[in-house]
């Protein structure tokens, strides 16, 4: 079976194979961070770091790790690399390390980190471990951020509220606010509301993906049906 390219890897981490809504792998920081899109970008961006990391580790020792021990291994290079990132986080962007508190040290947990390194970084080459631990990483991310800001919009009325956290005194005017006067849908903010919200994605997903799959088959039909050309015989 043929390799898939960098498209394919990207592809497949962005939509197909999605950690979150096809997965369905990293539910406990997806479903207990994203009350704002900042708490999920951030959160999203120290997974992805660890998931960059740790692939490419695995990948570079994978010929060195006897199968009956890798799955610790894998853990203890995952558990190495989140120390960092969670010593990284208080020092540069404490306020926000405040916020996202225990869900950080619990990356090492995240069954999509640990999948990744199993099925496909013990197995890949360098490349294309980083180019596969990057895509699963920002498909992730991206839905952590789409969810918290679903959430956050319903909930608050505002949209990246505390950016600075996360982006610096620069983003303090960075946040969008629909105005002191909305009443928001507690629900939203809520862990109800972040299984139905997440709920609503995988639908959402779930439909383009049919659609997709309905216009590719159109367009097969189509050109498989070219009309036959009438010969009109010649008198003799």
């Amino acid at each position: 079976m043929a390799e898939k390219g960098y498209g394919g890897l990207i592809e497949e981490g962005l939509w197909s194979n999605n950690q979150a809504l096809v997965a369905m792998l990293g539910l406990c920081p997806l479903l207990a961070v994203t009350t704002t899109a900042t708490n999920g970008l951030g959160m999203g961006l120290a997974t992805t770091t660890v998931l960059v990391l740790s692939n490419a580790t695995i990948s570079l020792i994978r010929n060195l790790v006897r199968p009956e021990v890798r799955l610790p291994v894998f853990v203890l290079v995952i558990a190495s690399f989140v120390t960092a990132v969670e010593l990284t986080m208080q020092a540069q962007f404490f306020e926000l390390y405040l916020v996202l508190g225990l869900f950080i040290p619990l990356i090492v947990t995240n069954c999509a980190i640990i999948g990744r390194a199993e099925a496909f970084a013990s197995k890949a080459r360098l490349d294309r471990a980083i180019v596969d631990g990057l895509a699963m990483g920002i498909g992730f991310t991206l839905v952590l951020m789409v969810l918290g800001g679903i959430r956050e919009l319903l909930g608050q009325g505002t949209l990246f509220y505390q950016a600075e956290l996360l982006l610096g005194p620069a983003a303090e005017g960075f946040g969008l606010t629909l105005g002191e006067g909305f009443q928001g849908a507690l629900l939203a903010i809520l862990p109800p509301g972040a299984f139905i919200g997440l709920g609503f994605l995988i639908a959402l997903k779930n439909l383009i993906d049919k659609a997709l799959v309905r216009r590719q088959q159109t367009r097969r039909q189509a050109s498989q049906q070219s009309p036959d050309a009438e010969v009109t015989p010649v008198g003799s």
